[in-house]
This record gives structure tokens, C-alpha cells and sequence, in this order.
């Protein structure tokens, strides 16, 4: 039994409890809570790896945007720009697209016919309507986990693996938290960063579940003929039936599913497998020569699709840093420092003057109730 008493106990050691725990060590006493033998297993692990302004919507541009200059400069983005692609049919969804992200600060231009097959020759001559955004990047994802393990490690983390919490209970000063293997810890707050457990973490410390829901994606990677150039860009169906990228003559590719899960260690269907191919196939004329691995992992959706990030309005002591979807990554650097502080209660700085708070604070769901019953 742990008797020291943490001002925060971070429950995840993925990007969003590693990032948020290095963050709030600059100014309090921090325990990272893990599950697995060791930090980023599950979708940190498994991401396809790409900072993308427009991914995850409007709402999310500014804590991209924000993030993209920390990231920059940090050395952890590659260059690799984003093709958003569409058949004439599906000419109003690019008007649409364009429309959604006027204003908010994103770098898009609209190509068409052979200026989107210069970008990607093997594109059949049907997808002859585009979106080419310059700035997307490949994020080193093992980098920038290091990096904020790292970082942690430094100030004075104590990060605690096959910790799997089994229940918490309310003492003066806080909680202590328990592990199924029997161990305990003490402390004044917890930060709910469990990714896919997020409302299954809420349920046990008695919060109320906002409804985070994990949903599968599939990625295969495959050796096509002729092999897939590395300057070629990430190029994204306008429809969300797939997307793919070059990485070392292979091509990353995924339906594009998002398939309601439990918490799992998940894995790839092989339906969903299949799936991809066949749009993969009527979209190029690459040649699949081998699917030389499948994997999956869970993003977590807020009923909203942003993220939550603040102190539970109904459940004292009891924090959320948890729903970010896809974007969790490519949005760590903003979202870690603006977590912190709110839950520090400090002002914005450079890194996140101009992003607005309450958007992602978790009260916004108790609100909604209200109005509905209202």
C-alpha cells in the first residue's frame, strides 16, 4: 500500500495520459496509472501516423493548428501533403468540404482532372475532382510518445504499469485507487486519460458516463506493383470509403471504417480487409502483389465528436482528458498543455491563446441535458 498522496493520478500511459502527466509535473505530483506491461500499447500504438489540419472536423482545427508549430519544431513532422479525392458525382461534397473549413485557417486548394493524377498517376481517370492540402505530415508517433515519457520521467512521474484499476473509494483528501493485483495509491484527483475505458474508468469512480464510444479502424499494409512512391501524398476518399498512404514502397491502407466496439485489444476483421481492397481497386490501377500485415485499434468518440477535457461538473475530484477520436495525436501538444491548464487553473499561452476552453469542457453535456429536460 502506497501511502503517498499524488495531486493527480492520470489513468493511461498512451499519448494522452503521457502528455498530460508531463504537463501538469511542471507544477504538481503526478502518478500515471497503467494497465499494460508497458505505455502506448493499445491505439497510440497503432495509429496511421499522420497530422492532418482538416481530420477530425472544424472543431478540432484549432488544437491541430496549435500543435503543428509545437510539433515542427520539435522535429516530429515529415512532410507529406493530403489529397482529398472525388468522382464527378460527388462534386458537392468537395463544394461542401471547402465551405465547412472556410474561415478556420486551414491550407487547401481545389485541383482537377490530370493536376490530381500528376499528384498520384495510378488514380483511375473517373477521380478527376480533388483537395490538396500542402501542410500534412507523417508524426512520428514513437517519437513523440518517447518524447513525452521522457519528459515525465524527468520531472518526477512516478508511471506505474499492470496497475489495472479495479475500483476507486472516496477518503478525506481525495481517493485511494485500487489495482486487481491487490496494490493501492492515493490521490487528490484523478484524470480520466483511459482512452476506450474512459466511461468504463467514470462508472467505477461513480461519474456519471458521457458516452464515449470506441469504434474500430482497420489498416493493411500492402506490396503493390509498381511500388508505391514515398513523395506521393496521403489521399483520402471524399465519401470516407478509404484512405492510403506511401510509407517504404508499401501502402498503408484502411476502409476508413469505424465499427462500434467494446474495450478490447482489438483486431482486424477480415471482411473489413476485403472491403478496403475492393475500393482501393476501383480507385487505382496499382497491381496488389501481397497483404503483408492487418492490425486494428480503437478511437474514442464523445457523442459530439470533440474532445473532453476538464473537471467533471457532477463528480468531485474526478477529471476527464478523454473522446479524441482520431486526432488525439496530431493534437497532443495543444490538447496536454490547454488539460493542464485547466486543471491548474492557469491562463492561456502561446501555445493556446485563441483556443476556446469550454468548446470541449465536459459540462457541455450536463448542459445539453438540462435543455433537454428541460
Amino acid at each position: 500500500m502506497n501511502d503517498t498522496i499524488y495531486d493527480f493520478a492520470i489513468i493511461g500511459a498512451g499519448m494522452a495520459g503521457a502528455s498530460i502527466a508531463a504537463e501538469l509535473a511542471e507544477h504538481a505530483k503526478v502518478i500515471v496509472l497503467e494497465a499494460e506491461d508497458a505505455p502506448g500499447y493499445h491505439s497510440t500504438g497503432r495509429s496511421a501516423a499522420f497530422w492532418e489540419e482538416c481530420y477530425g472536423g472544424p472543431g478540432v482545427v484549432p488544437l491541430t493548428l496549435a500543435s503543428g508549430e509545437y510539433l515542427r519544431e520539435h522535429g516530429f513532422l515529415s512532410q507529406r501533403g493530403a489529397l482529398y479525392i472525388g468522382r464527378a458525382e460527388d462534386r458537392a461534397q468537395m463544394d461542401s468540404f471547402v465551405r465547412q473549413f472556410d474561415g478556420t485557417g486551414v491550407s487547401i486548394e481545389r485541383l482537377s482532372g490530370e493536376a490530381v493524377r500528376a499528384r498520384v498517376p495510378q488514380l483511375r481517370k473517373e477521380w478527376c475532382d480533388a483537395i490538396y492540402e500542402d501542410p500534412c505530415a507523417d508524426i512520428d508517433v514513437a517519437g513523440l510518445h518517447q518524447h513525452y515519457l521522457k519528459a515525465l520521467k524527468t520531472a518526477g512521474v512516478t508511471l506505474e504499469c499492470r496497475a489495472r484499476i479495479s475500483a476507486f473509494e472516496r477518503q478525506a483528501g481525495g481517493w485511494r485507487i485500487f489495482s486487481e493485483s491487490g496494490e493501492s495509491w492515493r490521490a487528490a484527483e484523478i484524470v480520466n486519460a483511459a482512452g476506450a475505458w474512459a466511461d468504463v474508468i467514470a462508472k467505477r469512480a461513480g461519474a456519471r458516463p458521457i458516452g464515449i464510444e470506441p469504434k474500430r479502424r482497420t489498416v493493411a499494409q500492402l506490396r503493390v506493383a509498381p511500388a508505391a512512391c514515398d513523395d506521393q501524398p496521403l489521399v483520402l476518399d471524399i465519401s470516407g470509403g478509404f484512405y492510403f498512404k506511401p510509407d517504404n514502397g508499401r501502402l498503408w491502407l484502411s476502409p476508413h471504417d469505424e465499427v462500434p466496439s467494446e474495450p478490447c485489444d482489438a483486431a482486424p476483421e477480415e471482411l473489413d480487409v476485403a472491403r478496403a481492397i475492393d475500393r482501393f481497386e476501383r480507385a487505382t490501377t496499382w497491381q496488389i502483389e501481397a497483404v503483408e500485415r492487418r492490425w486494428a485499434g480503437l478511437r474514442s468518440f464523445a457523442p459530439d465528436r470533440l474532445p473532453v477535457y476538464g473537471r467533471d461538473p457532477e463528480c468531485s475530484g474526478f477529471a476527464w482528458f478523454a473522446g479524441q477520436g482520431g486526432f488525439g495525436i496530431q493534437t497532443s501538444p495543444a490538447a496536454a498543455r490547454l488539460g493542464a491548464q485547466i486543471l491548474l487553473d492557469l491562463q492561456p499561452d502561446e501555445l493556446t491563446r485563441g483556443i476556446d476552453r469550454t468548446r470541449y469542457s465536459p459540462a457541455r453535456f450536463s448542459e445539453l441535458k438540462a435543455r433537454l429536460t428541460g
